[in-house]
């Protein structure tokens, strides 16, 4: 079934109100965050170059509640208080796929053994990109980004709620064309693609489900509320059950808005590898719960 589009408009208006007003609080929080908390312990909290604090980073992801395009205002406080690079990537790696939101529906949906086996997975591998990309050099693909307000070390006479304020408006605008144009391409897809054409790429008897259903998951923006919903009707008609967390891991950990949005901040290279390290994630994940569940 096509989306009509009058569906169509309402996906783009609804999820654009919804990650702009998402952007904007998460912005205020980091800013104030940023106010109150000196970048030398936000440092100190992500545990410096070392394992630590990758591990750190990944278990601060997994216990925030936050969507992947929420994940976007925080990765840019930490790096604008200097926080290790590899710490501050597994954090964006794990956050959107580890929040205590997801996990306990997947508890709920799909069983203790599928929770035990997506939350190891997923946060080891967070654990390891994270060091894996601080050693090869990736943070120099991190573009520079001048983001304004939050703590400088300097007081300007303002409130610091007005300057928690600004940081979260300069923000918003910078990545706001970015937001914009990677929710029309969701919405176009949403509207355009067929939900049977899904099924039938995805389904049961599909040797490559699951890394057909880890590529889909990427354009489609469903919320991972939604898709664990929707993945337990397709394990129904016989579908996999590691297709589903493949479709959920590939939805939440990289959608289109989000990846347009992290072009804002990072160089090409740096974005490439996030697309393709969420892609592995998908399919690794997916594999194991086939194998071991």
């Amino acid at each position: 079934m096509v989306n009509s589009l009058e569906q169509t408009l309402e996906f783009f208006v609804v999820i654009t109100a919804e990650l702009v007003l998402l952007f904007i609080g998460i912005s205020f929080l980091v800013g104030l965050m940023l106010e109150y908390v000196p970048p030398e312990k936000i440092r100190r909290l992500m545990g410096g170059d070392g394992w630590f604090g990758n591990i750190v980073g990944a278990a601060f992801g997994s216990i925030t509640p936050f969507c992947s395009c929420s994940t976007i205002p925080l990765t840019m406080g930490f790096l604008e208080a200097k926080a290790p690079f590899g710490a501050t990537m597994s954090f964006l790696l794990a956050s959107p796929l580890l929040n205590p939101v997801i996990l306990g529906m997947v508890l709920a949906f799909m069983g203790w053994e599928v929770a035990l086996v997506y939350g190891l997975t997923t946060f080891i591998l967070a654990v390891v990109v994270g060091r894996l990309w601080a050693k090869l050099g990736l943070a120099k693909e991190v573009k520079k980004v001048r983001i304004t307000g939050g703590h400088s070390g300097e007081e300007d006479g303002r409130p610091k709620y007005k300057r928690a304020a600004s940081f979260a408006w300069e923000n918003f605008l910078h990545m706001l064309p970015y937001l914009l144009i990677g929710v029309l391409i969701g919405a176009l897809i949403y509207g355009v693609v067929p939900d049977d054409l899904i099924v039938d790429f995805a389904g049961p008897g599909n040797p490559l489900s699951v890394p057909v259903a880890a590529l889909i998951g990427i354009p489609l923006y469903v919320r991972a509320e939604t898709i664990i919903p929707i993945g337990m009707a397709l394990i129904d008609k016989g579908m996999g059950m590691g297709t589903v967390v493949a479709l959920l891991i590939g939805g939440a950990g990289a959608s289109i808005p989000e990846v347009s949005m992290l072009a804002g901040i990072f160089k090409r290279k740096l974005v490439v590898a996030f697309v393709l390290t969420i892609i592995a994630v998908a399919m690794v994940t997916g594999y194991l719960v086939d194998l071991l569940v």
